[in-house]
């Protein structure tokens, strides 16, 4: 018999199995919860959007968008697969859709595809229409571009945008959590799904405390999922003012240009496209050399040096440790002034667990009106991972109650004490099969169960049932409303699972 083909998981992706996903919703409920205490709304954009839209925000000439975006053609609605009809119909279907305004119409193109169409020895139908079908995606594409979002910034700008969440009372602040899609090198911690939860505020003025507010609700997740050894990295990088940022640009571009043959081919290269990026460098034998570069710090107008250090008064106002960090940059000209980095233990070099900034220029790029901005995103895998390293990691998924029922007429009352002990919160497992007791008891152990319900004829006719502690074997015997009362002293008392 021929070997059936194994199926796994892409490279770069992987399932989410219990025990650890106990730990992925618990640091979800987490977030939903402090969120909430901070005013924040959840948003749920969908997960691809139209790819123009994220070259605008992500930036263009940045890898993620040139390299790392899963992007396709999305066929045009209403025209046919070539392979229905006949090359010569299918032609002819083209040529509605640009009368109509379906597709942009090109005259030329149709001229030039026909000319093709005669001349070439095209051996049948289906191959003629293939070529009428590529011809189209690939000159005058069909459909439009969308790509799987790599991060979601841009689809809560869009949102409020398209919304016109502007009419409702500013700032309007908003979360998210799900899968982003990157095509990446996969390494410890990374992968091409993967997950993020973020928030932004949009609408509303620059006021430094919204600025320490994000960022204290973020550190304030952190503390309560219990992440340990991190650290909060501070910066401002101004505005486009040309006594702002233009002129500090200038002044690191000269001292680059001093450098430039010490550095590295990306360095090089980031001179004159984005001299930024190259306080970003990790490579070791650039650091002594940006060292010596000029500090944004020293060369910020007066309204932002004001502005950033009012958000350090409203950071220590808020008993918020920070660090500040130079090099803490972020490259593209929408973002200003604000930018943080918060890191964590066991994640090796790439630590960063955490990255926002303020970002006032962004939906007037995409389309909207002037519009103040800033937020954050939480690498969840990551943050998983360094709770995991930090020894948080999930429980075993044990159960509270096993019910061990024995005899039709207790299965009843076993599914009876099944739901009220569901509604009162506790995690029942009840077997759809009688079994033996012994067989029944090693079943709960195995299962990490905490007491085993232990329900035959005589518990039923005498209503007193039988709970077993499994930890130390001892039993008890309670009446129906007793066991209820029970349970939920102990869960109260914190000895629950």
């Amino acid at each position: 018999m021929a070997n059936k083909s194994k199926f796994q998981a892409i490279r770069g992706t992987r399932d989410l199995l219990p025990p650890e996903t106990a730990l992925w919703s618990h640091v979800e409920e987490t977030a939903h919860a402090v969120f909430d205490t901070f005013a924040f709304s959840e948003i749920r954009p969908p997960i691809f959007e139209p790819t123009e839209l994220l070259a605008r925000a992500v930036g263009g000439e940045t890898d993620i968008v040139s390299k790392e975006m899963y992007t396709f053609e999305d066929r045009a609605g209403g025209l046919p697969d070539p392979g229905e009809m006949s090359p010569d119909g299918f032609l002819n279907e083209i040529k509605r859709a640009m009368n109509s305004g379906q597709l942009a119409n090109d005259a030329a193109a149709v001229a030039q595809l026909e000319f093709q169409l005669e001349n070439y020895n095209l051996r049948s139908d289906s191959e003629r229409a293939r070529l009428i079908w590529m011809y189209f995606v690939r000159g005058l594409r069909l459909g439009d571009s969308i790509s799987l979002r790599p991060e979601a910034t841009a689809s809560v700008c869009r949102a409020y945008i398209e919304h016109n969440m502007q009419q409702l009372p500013q700032p309007v602040k908003l979360y998210y959590m799900g899968p982003m899609f990157r095509r990446e090198r996969p390494q410890k911690g990374r992968y091409r799904q993967f997950y993020q939860i973020g928030a932004e505020v949009l609408g509303g003025g620059d006021a430094p405390a919204i600025d320490a507010e994000v960022i204290e609700m973020v550190m304030t997740f952190f503390d309560r999922v219990g992440l340990s050894g991190i650290e909060l990295d501070i910066n401002s990088i101004g505005h486009n003012a040309p006594d702002c940022r233009p002129a500090y640009v200038e002044k690191l571009q000269a001292a680059l240009e001093k450098v430039k043959d010490k550095l590295g081919a990306d360095s090089q290269r980031r001179i004159e496209t984005n001299p930024l990026r190259v306080l970003d460098s990790k490579l070791e034998h650039e650091q002594p050399i940006i060292a010596t570069l000029p500090r944004i710090a020293d060369h910020l107008c007066a309204e932002c040096a004001a502005h950033y250090a009012a958000v350090k008064r409203q950071l220590e106002l808020r008993g918020v440790f920070f660090k500040e960090n130079w090099r803490l940059v972020r490259g593209l000209d929408y973002y200003m002034r604000t930018t943080f980095e918060i890191t964590a233990k066991g994640l090796g070099s790439q630590n960063a667990v955490c990255g926002g900034g303020r970002y006032d220029g962004l939906v007037e790029l995409l389309g909207g009106p002037a519009t103040k901005g800033i937020g954050f995103a939480i690498g969840e895998d990551r943050l998983i991972l360094s709770l995991q390293e930090s020894g948080k990691g999930a429980a075993p998924q044990g159960r509270d109650v096993y019910i061990a029922w024995m005899g039709e007429r207790a299965y009843a009352t076993a599914v009876r004490a099944a739901k009220d002990l569901r509604n009162a919160g506790f995690r029942v497992e009840l077997p759809p099969a009688e079994s033996k007791f012994g067989k029944a008891l090693e079943r709960a152990d195995k299962l990490g169960s905490r007491y085993a319900l232990i329900l035959g004829d005589n518990e039923v006719s005498e209503g007193s049932w039988t709970l077993k502690t499994l930890a130390d074997g001892t039993q008890q015997k309670f009446t129906e409303p007793e066991l209820l009362e029970f349970l939920t002293s102990v869960e109260v008392s914190g000895e629950r699972l």
